[in-house]
């Protein structure tokens, strides 16, 4: 579920409904067709991320493909039945369940790290920072794709993208190169009101993308991993002061 902007134009983040019910949903018996939709949807949510973490492990392309193929015929199959929001977040048991999928890998194949490196090291030490950038990108490219279609027929997605690419550029600057792009002359300042729009709703959309699979999206626990993923500087600008008591973004 998203959230939905409140009457003041705010953003307000326990109106979200955590995305823990539809990993229930595709874990418990009901309508063959609901299941079935539920597990495809955590597929296309986690695929990519999965497969990122795999490939830092796992150098050989063939091995690294074949393994997150595996997660994700668990994920079709229901093989995450065990999942509960009391235990933590849903990606640290997924990052948990891939981690233990490559040691076995690793002990089938009797593969070894060389003798002065002990296995559980190098996984320990490299796996989490790689499965926090899988997971950072998996979150941004979702929140990209909800931020595309939000503002389907604007130029605010054209604008963002120009933002990422030329982040030093002035106003006037932005505004030139976006009249380019959209063949319509914008004005400097009309440039950055469109901007600061497009950034808070893009703000607006990233809190609802980080919030999938914590059991309770407080706002204190999706700060804490926006800070936790390195996308905290996406939202900053637009938290007020009372941000952990109201929940809600800056209005426009």
């Amino acid at each position: 579920m998203m959230t939905r902007p409140d009457p003041s134009g705010g953003s307000r983040l326990d109106a979200i409904g955590t995305q823990w019910s539809l990993v229930r949903q595709a874990h418990v018996g009901g309508q063959a067709q609901s299941v079935g939709a539920a597990r495809q949807t955590l597929v296309l949510r986690y695929a990519k991320a999965v497969r990122r973490y795999v490939g830092g492990m796992v150098k050989n392309t063939e091995d690294a493909d074949e393994l997150a193929q595996e997660v994700v015929v668990r994920l079709l199959k229901g093989d995450f039945a065990g999942a509960d929001p009391n235990r933590g977040r849903f990606r640290d048991l997924l990052k948990t369940a891939v981690r233990n999928m490559v040691h076995n890998h690793w002990a089938k194949a009797n593969r070894r790290r060389p003798a002065d490196v002990e296995l559980d090291n190098v996984v320990d030490d490299r796996a989490d920072a790689d499965w926090d950038a899988a997971w950072q990108q998996n979150v941004l490219d979702h929140t990209w794709a909800a931020f595309k279609e939000h503002e389907r027929g604007s130029p605010s997605f054209a604008l963002m993208k120009l933002r990422t690419e030329f982040p030093d550029d002035t106003s006037e600057q932005l505004a030139e190169k976006l009249s380019a792009k959209t063949g319509t002359a914008v004005r400097p300042d009309a440039c950055r009101q469109m901007l600061r729009r497009a950034r808070l709703r893009f703000a607006e959309l990233l809190l609802r993308e980080v919030q999938v699979g914590l059991a309770e999206p407080s706002s204190e626990r999706v700060i804490d991993e926006l800070a936790g993923l390195g996308l905290l500087e996406y939202v900053r600008d637009f938290l007020p002061d009372d941000w952990k008591m109201s929940g809600r973004l800056m209005a426009e």
